[in-house]
């Protein structure tokens, strides 16, 4: 079990999108696990999972998407950890790459490649970013579970500030993350994304870590 995998998969009602998702992992070819954690969709995103053969798991209540990676990492088997969002895909032996840059460099904790934009219509352009751009999450970073020992989890009472957060830690440990100049990741853009329907949750969550960080000095 050394080689495995796991995938996890915040979802909520992503009917429309989730199977190519799913789609885009199995067919990487490697050992792994699939890992949904659905967040008590109205859709039919938990049967597109299950009948992928992907392990879902339900929640008892809204949660949303950050206590989703929470979950993933406490019930995940593999050695290796990856987290992606409903509507983006992996490209093409993205997951290979990650492995075998781990099989070069034992020592790294983090592999981090590229994301790239793609707009699901052609008025979603102008939100596109034109160039690939890394990203600590959404498919473009995999790390070894056990790193999750050493920092914690991710912050619950952040709603789109956790990434911020997670980074913060990774400095406060001298965790150097591995770059590597590759797209792992297909981000998709459209009006529903959890970046741009939660902007203003966004900046309270920058607002509340720029305090603590102040509390602190």
């Amino acid at each position: 079990m050394n080689n495995l995998i796991s995938i996890i998969i915040p979802a909520y009602n992503g009917e429309k999108y989730i199977q190519e998702c799913i789609t885009s992992i199995q067919n990487q070819n490697m050992n792994t696990e699939i890992i949904v954690i659905d967040d008590i969709s109205t859709d039919k995103t938990a049967d597109i999972a299950r009948s992928m053969g992907c392990k879902v798991i339900v929640n008892d209540e809204h949660k949303g998407q950050v206590a989703g990676k929470n979950t993933g990492i406490r019930v995940s088997k593999g050695k290796y950890w990856l987290t992606i969002d409903q509507d983006d895909m992996l490209t093409v032996g993205a997951l290979k790459r990650f492995y075998e840059e781990f099989q070069k460099a034992p020592e790294s904790e983090i592999i981090m490649a590229k994301l790239k934009d793609f707009p699901e219509t052609p008025k979603d352009a102008k939100f596109c970013k034109k160039e690939p751009f890394y990203g600590i999450l959404t498919g473009a970073a995999m790390f070894k579970k056990d790193i999750f020992n050493k920092i914690g989890y991710f912050r619950e009472d952040l709603i789109t500030g956790d990434v911020i957060d997670l980074t913060n830690r990774l400095k406060k440990f001298n965790i150097e993350i591995n770059k590597i100049d590759f797209i792992s990741c297909s981000r998709r853009i459209h009006d529903s994304n959890y970046g741009r329907t939660n902007q203003k949750d966004e900046y309270k969550d920058y607002l509340k870590l720029l305090r603590e960080r102040l509390i602190l000095q």
